[in-house]
This record gives C-alpha cells, sequence and structure tokens, in this order.
C-alpha cells in the first residue's frame, strides 16, 4: 500500500495505525506528486492512498497515470470533503472512491479491505456506494435520469456539465460569467431537482444519460 498525505504527522500517524492490522503489510509514505510516481512505478502497491490536498498534484491525472501503467492498481481518494470538484475528475479518471478524513476508524479499514478486494462497498462517505446503491431513479433504465434532467434549466444544465468536467464552483463561475454564490444556488436547485444529497450523485445522473 503507498499511502500519500500532505501533512506529515496525519500521514505518519495513520502509518502506524495500518501497520498494527495483521493483514495490512508493506505501507509505503509519499509526500509529494513525484514520489508518489516514482514508489508506485517501482513497488506496484494493490491500493495508493492519495490524498487529493496534496500540493502540486493534480488527483486526475495521477489516477490516470497509475491505471495507464497498471491498470489492477486501485486508487482511493483522502478527501476532507465529498462537495471537491477533484473527486468528481479523479473518480472519471479512474479512481475507486474516496474516503473522507474525518470518517470513523472502523469504517476506514472496511472500505481498505472492501477495496483490496475488489468487493462491492457499502458506504455513505465513499462514491462507490453512489455507483452502487444509488436511489431506483438513477438506475438502468436510464428514463428516471432524464426525466428528472428535462426538469433543469438551460442554465443548471449548464452547470452540471461543468460540474461533470471537473470544475470547481470558481471555475465554474469564471466560466460562466457569474458569481460563486450563484453557482452554489443553482447547485442546490439541481440537488433538489434529481432527488440527490450532493454533486457526485449529480454528475453521476448527468453522466448515465449522456
Amino acid at each position: 500500500m503507498l499511502l500519500t498525505e500532505a501533512q506529515r504527522l496525519f500521514r505518519q500517524s495513520l502509518h502506524l495505525l495500518l501497520e498494527k492490522e495483521h493483514d495490512i503489510s508493506d505501507v509505503l509514505e509519499a509526500s509529494d506528486a513525484q514520489e508518489v510516481c516514482r514508489l508506485a512505478m517501482a513497488h506496484r502497491p494493490d491500493i495508493v492512498l492519495l490524498d487529493v490536498d496534496m500540493p502540486h498534484l493534480d488527483a486526475a491525472a495521477i489516477t490516470h497515470l497509475l491505471h495507464k501503467h497498471h491498470p489492477k492498481m486501485r486508487v482511493l481518494l483522502l478527501a476532507r470533503y465529498d462537495e471537491d470538484a477533484r473527486i468528481v475528475a479523479a473518480m472519471r479518471a479512474g479512481a475507486a472512491g474516496y474516503i473522507l478524513k474525518d470518517t470513523d476508524w472502523t469504517d476506514f479499514l472496511r472500505i481498505l479491505r472492501s477495496t483490496a478486494n475488489s468487493r462491492p462497498i457499502l458506504s455513505p462517505i465513499l462514491p462507490d456506494r453512489v455507483m452502487q446503491n444509488v436511489p431506483d431513479s438513477l438506475r438502468p433504465p436510464y428514463e428516471g435520469n432524464a426525466l428528472r434532467l428535462s426538469t433543469l434549466s438551460d442554465r443548471e444544465r449548464q452547470i452540471l456539465a461543468c460540474a461533470a468536467a471537473g470544475q470547481s464552483n470558481k471555475e465554474i463561475a469564471d466560466h460562466l460569467c457569474v458569481s460563486v454564490e450563484t453557482v452554489k444556488t443553482h447547485l442546490h436547485h439541481i440537488y433538489q431537482k434529481l432527488s440527490v444529497e450532493g454533486r457526485v450523485e449529480a454528475v453521476i445522473a448527468f453522466l448515465r444519460v449522456q
């Protein structure tokens, strides 16, 4: 396993906790993007825990690179917030999901082990839950998606398309020449109309009918 995390104390503490688990061994640490790539290519870990907040690191680009060279390597993102465009972009690049940094340790280990064994993951903090257990309205056949998306205004569809492309709220605002608060308001209305809990579910609903 390769553990990447910008904050040294958090990274080292997580490393120590992981090493106490009998079925987890050979935990490597990386503190920057260059080290992530070097260690991943040299040691080919089954799982890469990738900190999306690491400076000078594009999680989507790193995920794409790792999958290109080692398709069986699974990337789990470490993130502070689930309302993060970088998560969507990295998942589109092939990330298995994400874990919030304030999650319970028991859930953290369960998600980690399920990912290692390629088992479906049932968790309120992992996008695999969105992919595996979305509401019936978001499942194939996709008439439910299309019907709900048809209720969106042109501007809301524009914003959702930008979010699906991995743009942050600020990038969407700059692209559409509106304020960040306006983007947030539109996103809130989008979530209500699609009956979803947040950005990731909304994007997946959008991508299913494209």
